[in-house]
C-alpha cells in the first residue's frame, strides 16, 4: 500500500533538469541535454555566461593550460570557427569564447541570469527536486546539477582590522569589471598564489609603490607566452580526433609522453637536459612530469624543486629576497604550481618590496595601511589575492537538502563523500560537475568537464530508456570510492602540504585530500566501467521497481593495479608453464632491477650446517648498537624458487623498521628435494641460529621465526616442532601471507584464482613439485592441521587479493581458538606479492610499518643483556 501511495504522490516536474552555473560546465551540459531531448533550465548569478571567467578579471588573469587544450572538443565545427590568439589566453578572450559558444548553440534562452539558487530540497514523495531562487521562483525538476565550479567562492580576508581600512580594497576573485587604475598609488598585495603571481607584475607597472606581503612562497615557472606551440598545432590539425582522444586518455587531460626515468637514478646530464627543456616549455604538464617519481619520492622531488630555486636566484638580484621567494616548506607540485610572466624579475624594481610574513607577520590592518610585527606601511589600496574556498565552497554554500532533510553541509561536515566525484548517497538525482573525488583541479578542466557532462547526460538517457526515475549511490560504493581517492593520494607527497587541495586555506575546513589524483585516464576508465557494469554501485528506481548492482569499482591499491597492468602488457608466460629451472632463471631476471630496500648497518653472507649439506644464509644487521633480537626468516617461492637473497628488500625493510637482526636462510627446493626436505632444513636452521645468536649479534632469548608464503609455511612448521621438542624457545612467529593448508578449497582460491600473479594454477604447480598428495595433510606440510596449543604469539598477515587469504585467516582464527595470542594484519587492496615489493608498491609501506610495530611489541628490551 505504501508503495502504491508513493506512486500516486509522484508529480511531473516542470523541467527535467535544473543546471546551476553558466561556465564551461553549465553551457556544455545545457547543450548536451537539449541534444538528448531533455528540458532544462539554467540559473546563473552573474549577468552573463562565463562562470569563473566572468568574475576573475584581475590584471594578468589567464588560463594555465594551453588554449589548444583548454577548449571544448565535442564539436569539430566549433573548433574550426574559433581560433585562439595565443598560447595562454587572457580572461577577456576566454570570456568572449564562452559567449561565442552560448550564441552558437543559442543557450541563453534556457538561462536565467542575475539569479542565485538559494535552496534546493528533495521531495521523496514526489520524487523530484524543488529549487528556490533569489528571484522568488520555485522550479521543480527530476534532476538537479550543480555546475558551479571548483574555484568560484572567494575566500574572505581573515586579518585583524580588515574592515577598518579607508582606502581602496579589491579581491582578485571579484575584480571590478571596469578595471582599476593604480597609477601613482601606494599598493599592497596580500597573497602570492596564482592570482597574486599573475597580477603583481602588471600592478607594478602602474603603482608608485608596491609592497607584496607573502606568507608562503610559491613555485612558478615562466609561461613563455606567445603563439600556440607550432608542434602542438600541427599535431592537432593533422588528426584532430586522435589528438582529442589522446587528451581524454592522458593523465592530466593534455596529450604528452609519460617518462619512466627516475630523478635520483637518472644521469646528471640527462637530468639537466630534461629540467631545462621543461623550463623552456613553460607548461605545467611538462614541469610536473620531468621524472616518473617526483610526485612520490622526496629525493626526486627535491631535484626539481632546487632547480626552480636555482632559477629564482638567477633572476632576483637581492639574495635575501631571492631566498624569501624560494619555496622550502612544501614539495614541488603539492600546491598548484604557477605560470608567470616576469613575476620574479618584478622584485628587482626599485619601487617593489617583498615582506616575508613568516618573519614579520601582519598584526592588524589600520585605517591607513598595514601593521606588521616589524613596521607599519601606509598604503592607498589593498589587493587581497587570498584565493577560494575550493572544491566544496560552492556546493555547500547553497542549502541543498536530500533525503529526510539532511543537508549536504551536514553530510560533508567531516569532509566530502562522493561516488566518482559526481553523486552522493542520500541525494537522489543530484550531480556535481567536477566535484570532490574527481580529477577536476588536478587536470585540464575542459577535458574533465566534458567527461562529466557526457557521463551525466548519458546516465539520464539510460534512466529514461529503462523507465527509471531516480539514481543514487549506495553507501558501499561511496565508501569504497572515498577509500580509493584517499589511497591514491596517500602514495604521493600531496597530503604533506598545507594546500587548498587539503582544505588547509580555510579555517575549520576538514583536512582531507579533495580531488582525485589517479589521473584523467584512470578516472575515465573507472567511470566507464561503472556504467558498463549496469551502473555498479548505484540504486535505480522507477514506477515498476528498482535495480541495484552493488559493489566497489576500485578495490586494489592504485599502485598494485598499475603493477598488474604493466605485467599484463608484458605478455609474460604463465609461470606454471615453465620448468622449475627456467622459472628460477626468469624470476632472477625480474629481480635483478628491483630496488634493494632501505640501508641497514651490515649485510653479510654465511653458511650453516643442514641435514644434507651447508645452507647459505644472508644476515641483515641494523645500524643501531647491538645486540638485537633475531628474526630467522624463510623466503617465499612455493618451495621451488628463491634463495637466501631473493627476499632481500623485504628483509632489509624488516631489519630497519623493527631494529632486529634478520637471518634469511636458504633451504632445499622441489622437485629436486621434495617434502620434507625444506622443513628439515628449516628446523636445522632454527636450532643453529638459536645456538649462535650471540655471535650473530643477537639476544639469545629474543628469537622469532618468520617467512613469506611458502617460507611462512616453514616458519609455522618449525614453531610447532620447537614446541614438540622442547625448544628452541621462541618469542613469536611472523607469518606473511602463509601457506597453511593443501586443500586449496577456500573462497579466496575461487575469488582470486586468476589475475593476481599468484594464481590457483601456480599454487597447484608448487604443491605438485614439492609434496606428494598422500603427505600433504601432514602438519609438517599443512600446519593448519597440526596441534596449535602452546605455540608462541603470532602475527599473521593476509592480503585481500590472494588465493591464500582465507587459509591465512583460518590459521589465525585456529591459533586464537587454541589460546595463542594472535595479531592479524589484513592488507586491504593488496596481492600475495605486492607487500614484498619494497619501494615499488608504496602502498605496502604502511602495512609493513604496522608489521614492524607489532613485531617490536613482541620483543621488549631486556633489563640486562
Amino acid at each position: 500500500m505504501a508503495e502504491e501511495a508513493g506512486r500516486n504522490a509522484r508529480q511531473e516536474p516542470q523541467v527535467d533538469v535544473v543546471v546551476v552555473g553558466a561556465g564551461f560546465a553549465g553551457l556544455m551540459l545545457l547543450h548536451r541535454l537539449r541534444e538528448a531531448g531533455f528540458s532544462a533550465r539554467g540559473f546563473e548569478q552573474a549577468s552573463d555566461v562565463g562562470g569563473t571567467w566572468y568574475w576573475n578579471r584581475y590584471p594578468g588573469a589567464r588560463c594555465d593550460i594551453p588554449t589548444t587544450d583548454y577548449t571544448f572538443g565535442f564539436d569539430p565545427e566549433l573548433e574550426r570557427e574559433w581560433t585562439w590568439s595565443e598560447k595562454y589566453a587572457t580572461q577577456p578572450e576566454i570570456l568572449r569564447y564562452l559567449q561565442f559558444v552560448a550564441d552558437r548553440y543559442d543557450l541563453r534562452r534556457d538561462i536565467t541570469f542575475d539569479t542565485r539558487v538559494d535552496r534546493a530540497e528533495w521531495d521523496d514523495a514526489a520524487q523530484l527536486w524543488r529549487v528556490h531562487t533569489s528571484g522568488g521562483e520555485t522550479v521543480t525538476c527530476r534532476s538537479y546539477v550543480m555546475a558551479t565550479g571548483c574555484l568560484s567562492v572567494p575566500k574572505e580576508p581573515e586579518i585583524e582590522g580588515a574592515g577598518r581600512f579607508r582606502g581602496d580594497v579589491h579581491l582578485t576573485s571579484r575584480w571590478p569589471h571596469e578595471g582599476v587604475d593604480f597609477t601613482g598609488k601606494r599598493v599592497a598585495v596580500i597573497g602570492t598564489g596564482s592570482s597574486g603571481i599573475q597580477s603583481i607584475p602588471l600592478i607594478a607597472q602602474q603603482a608608485a609603490e608596491l609592497t607584496v606581503f607573502q606568507r608562503t612562497p610559491n613555485f612558478s615557472i615562466p609561461a613563455h607566452n606567445g603563439p600556440a606551440p607550432a608542434a602542438r598545432v600541427d599535431q592537432l590539425r593533422a588528426d584532430r580526433d586522435a589528438y582529442r582522444e589522446s587528451a581524454r586518455w592522458s593523465r592530466m587531460g593534455v596529450p604528452g609522453e609519460a617518462t619512466e626515468l627516475k630523478g635520483v637514478t637518472t644521469p646528471e646530464d640527462v637530468r639537466r637536459q630534461r629540467l631545462e627543456s621543461a623550463w623552456e616549455a613553460g607548461e605545467l604538464q611538462v614541469i610536473t612530469s620531468v621524472f616518473a617519481d617526483q610526485g612520490t619520492d622526496p629525493a626526486s622531488n627535491e631535484i626539481v624543486a632546487e632547480f626552480i630555486r636555482e632559477k629564482i636566484r638567477a633572476v632576483v638580484t637581492d639574495p635575501e629576497t631571492a631566498e624569501a621567494l624560494s619555496p622550502r616548506d612544501h614539495y614541488f607540485g603539492t600546491k598548484r604550481p604557477c605560470l608567470d610572466t616576469g613575476y620574479f624579475a618584478t622584485f628587482n624594481l626599485p619601487h617593489v618590496r617583498l615582506v616575508d610574513l613568516r618573519k614579520t607577520p601582519i598584526t592588524t590592518i589600520t585605517e591607513s595601511g598595514i601593521d606588521t610585527a616589524g613596521e607599519s606601511f601606509e598604503v592607498d589600496a589593498i589587493v587581497y589575492a587570498t584565493g577560494f574556498d575550493a572544491m566544496t565552497g560552492a556546493l555547500v554554500g547553497v542549502d541543498v537538502a536530500g533525503r529526510e532533510g539532511v543537508s549536504l553541509q551536514e553530510k560533508w561536515a567531516d569532509g566530502p563523500s562522493t561516488y566518482l566525484g559526481l553523486m552522493t548517497a542520500g541525494f537522489p538525482n543530484f550531480f556535481a560537475i567536477t566535484g570532490p573525488g574527481s580529477p577536476s583541479v588536478l587536470s585540464n578542466m575542459a577535458v574533465s568537464i566534458e567527461q562529466h557532462v557526457d557521463w551525466v547526460a548519458g546516465c539520464l538517457a539510460d534512466l529514461r530508456a529503462r523507465g527509471m526515475t531516480t539514481i543514487e549511490p549506495t553507501a558501499l560504493a561511496e565508501e569504497g570510492w572515498n577509500r580509493h581517492v584517499a589511497d591514491c593520494a596517500a602514495i604521493t607527497l600531496h597530503p604533506t602540504a598545507n594546500s587548498w587541495y587539503m582544505g588547509a586555506n580555510v579555517p575549520g575546513k576538514p583536512r582531507v585530500f579533495y580531488p582525485y589524483i589517479g589521473g584523467v585516464d584512470g578516472y575515465r576508465a573507472a567511470a566507464d566501467e561503472v556504467r558498463e557494469r549496469n551502473y555498479l554501485g548505484f540504486r535505480l528506481t522507477g514506477p515498476d521497481g528498482e535495480q541495484c548492482t552493488d559493489g566497489v569499482v576500485r578495490r586494489l591499491q592504485p599502485d598494485v593495479a598499475v603493477v598488474l597492468e604493466m605485467m599484463a602488457q608484458l605478455g609474460l608466460p604463465a609461470l606454471e608453464s615453465l620448468p622449475p629451472a627456467q622459472l628460477r632463471e626468469f624470476m632472477d631476471t625480474l629481480n635483478a632491477d628491483r630496488p634493494l630496500g632501505p640501508e641497514v648497518g651490515e649485510v653479510r653472507d654465511g653458511v650453516l650446517p643442514g641435514p644434507a649439506g651447508d645452507l647459505a644464509y644472508r644476515l641483515f644487521r641494523p645500524a643501531s648498537p647491538g645486540p638485537h633480537p633475531v628474526v630467522l626468516y624463510f623466503h617465499g617461492g612455493g618451495w621451488v624458487i628463491g634463495d637466501h637473497g631473493s627476499d632481500e628488500p623485504l628483509c632489509r625493510d624488516l631489519c630497519a623498521r623493527s631494529d632486529v637482526v634478520v637471518v634469511s636462510v636458504d633451504y632445499r627446493h622441489g622437485p629436486e628435494a621434495r617434502y620434507p626436505a625444506a622443513a628439515e632444513d628449516a628446523w636445522a636452521a632454527l636450532r643453529w641460529v638459536a645456538d649462535h645468536a650471540i655471535e650473530l649479534g643477537g639476544i639469545p632469548d629474543q628469537l622469532v621465526v618468520a617467512g613469506w608464503s611458502a617460507g611462512a609455511n616453514l616458519a609455522a612448521v618449525v614453531a610447532q616442532r620447537a614446541r614438540e621438542e622442547g625448544g628452541p624457545a621462541l618469542r613469536g612467529q611472523l607469518l606473511l601471507t602463509p601457506v597453511t593448508d593443501s586443500a586449496m578449497a577456500t573462497d579466496s582460491f575461487r575469488e582470486n584464482a586468476e589475475g593476481y600473479v599468484l594464481t590457483a594454477g601456480v599454487m597447484q604447480y608448487f604443491w605438485d613439485h614439492y609434496c606428494d598428495p598422500a603427505a600433504r595433510t601432514e602438519p609438517a606440510a599443512s600446519p593448519l592441521r597440526g596441534r596449535l596449543h602452546d605455540l608462541p604469539p603470532a602475527i599473521v598477515v593476509t592480503a585481500e587479493f590472494d588465493p591464500l587469504r582465507d587459509e591465512g585467516i583460518a590459521y589465525a582464527e585456529a591459533l586464537r581458538a587454541a589460546g595463542v595470542p594472535v595479531e592479524h594484519v589484513a592488507a586491504r587492496g593488496h596481492t600475495h606479492t605486492s607487500l614484498t615489493m619494497v619501494d615499488v608498491v608504496l602502498s605496502g609501506a604502511p602495512v609493513r610499518a604496522e608489521i614492524g610495530a607489532r613485531l617490536r611489541a613482541l620483543l621488549p628490551e631486556p633489563a640486562t643483556v
